[in-house]
């Protein structure tokens, strides 16, 4: 493979090696940063509305845009991790920031009438160059921090939440005050330029570096503490504790799909104010990073069982919650609401690394990985199906008694999700 790789010892700082200790800190900076630009792909339901409005685009149309958004996000993140082993991560990660940009870029010419140019730009190219650039990016620097690999996940998946709340807003401002074209030639610009930047300074650690490694894991908790032993991908896909897992996810990950398609419409329909409405999605956002972060220390103190359904319980919350408020037009209830979706969301992610990596070993994990996490494209396409009821019948009540079924039915297959 040809690669990039940073080559001689490192020594932590308080070894007598701050520069080397300061260049994996300014990875992880360029990482944050990268992943702030890459989440604006979350902030769909504020660049969506005036492709409605301008363009007349249905809400069943932009509903499958994002779908297919995730779709080739998800298949993005599996054709980056394959590619990046033949032929390393820099060019991996610079194509993945000329797609995403070029995505933008191309949506920003838009007409009206056909939705099928969307789905080529911002659903095939954004998508697909969003997934490469994330999948590949996190691996590169979550490889310099083998000894705090928790922290630097969580921060950088702090920047992907945080996306919408910063940049969301800014596009939301620069709507109003340039159009929505010149918006998305601008995001086009700035994400193709920061991920391909981020491309040329990241590097692998070399053979030669020595990195400080994590302490030695605390006692299994009782119900973790089997034998385990690596799955190949073929073996780990005919086991129930896979599938059971997987359709867990789905659903799990199905109601902070959803939402975030349409959190700003939702918000507005419970009574926030336009500019309120736009600050919740990214509140959203920034909970899915948080949820993250809280979901990794849980797994740590309460093992992956306990996790699982105390994360569970919180999504089926965030569903009672969030249906009650469209039941009584609520604004307080909304954004606890959304607040509980952001973090049950952001659960997630955590789900799919630490479960994998538990129940069918390191050696095959980054393949494994890659396939349970297209649990995100199944739902996708239930989040296509809730907003074909929100269509249909005109109110939030159909979707959200939809989710709050599909968590009731995640919290069953939980329970019976088995050793391998």
């Amino acid at each position: 493979m040809k690669e990039e790789t940073v080559t001689g010892e490192y020594v932590e700082r308080r070894n007598g090696n701050p520069a080397a200790y300061r260049q994996r800190v300014l990875y992880l900076i360029v990482g944050i940063v990268a992943m702030l630009f890459a989440g604006v792909i979350y902030a769909w339901s504020i660049l969506k509305a005036p492709l409605a409005a301008e363009l007349g685009f249905q809400t069943r149309e932009l509903a499958l845009n994002f779908t297919l958004t995730m779709c080739f996000f998800c298949l993005g993140g599996f054709l980056g991790g394959q590619i990046a082993k033949r032929i390393g991560t820099r060019p991996v990660i610079i194509g993945g920031g000329i797609l995403a940009g070029a995505g933008f870029l191309l949506s920003s010419r838009l007409s009206a009438g056909s939705a099928l140019p969307l789905y080529l730009s911002y659903g095939l190219l954004a998508g697909l160059g969003i997934g490469i650039a994330y999948v590949v990016t996190i691996s590169t620097v979550s490889a310099w921090f083998p000894d705090k690999k928790g922290l630097c996940s969580g921060c950088l998946m702090m920047g992907f939440g945080a996306s919408t709340l910063i940049l969301g807003n800014l596009a939301s401002a620069l709507i109003e005050r340039l159009g929505w074209r010149s918006t998305y030639l601008l995001l086009g610009i700035a994400v193709g330029i920061v991920i391909v930047l981020a491309g040329l300074i990241v590097r692998l650690p070399g053979a030669g570096i020595r990195l400080p490694q994590a302490a030695p894991k605390r006692k299994a908790a009782p119900e973790e503490a089997f034998m385990a032993r690596d799955f190949t991908t073929g073996e780990m896909i005919r086991r129930f504790s896979f599938w059971r897992a997987f359709l867990c996810i789905v659903f799990l990950a199905a109601v902070g799909n959803t939402v975030i398609s349409f959190a700003r419409d939702l918000a507005l329909s419970v009574g926030a104010s336009a500019g309120l409405a736009t600050t919740l999605v990214g509140v959203l956002s920034v909970c899915n990073g948080l949820g993250r972060v809280a979901t990794g220390a849980m797994f740590d103190a309460l093992g992956r069982r306990r996790s699982m359904l105390i994360a569970n319980i919180v999504t089926i919350l965030a569903a009672f919650v969030t249906l009650a408020a469209v039941r009584a037009g609520s604004l307080p209830l909304g954004i606890l609401g959304l607040c509980l979706t952001g973090l049950s969301y952001g659960s997630c992610p955590t789900f799919t690394s630490a479960f994998t990596a538990a129940f069918y070993g390191s050696k095959y994990f980054p393949t494994n990985f890659s396939v349970m996490n297209f649990n995100l494209m199944g739902a996708s396409f239930i989040a296509t199906a809730a907003n074909g009821l929100l269509s249909t019948y005109g109110n939030y009540t159909a979707p959200f008694v939809l989710l709050l079924s599909l968590s009731l039915a995640a919290f069953v297959l939980n329970l019976s999700i088995r050793r391998p």
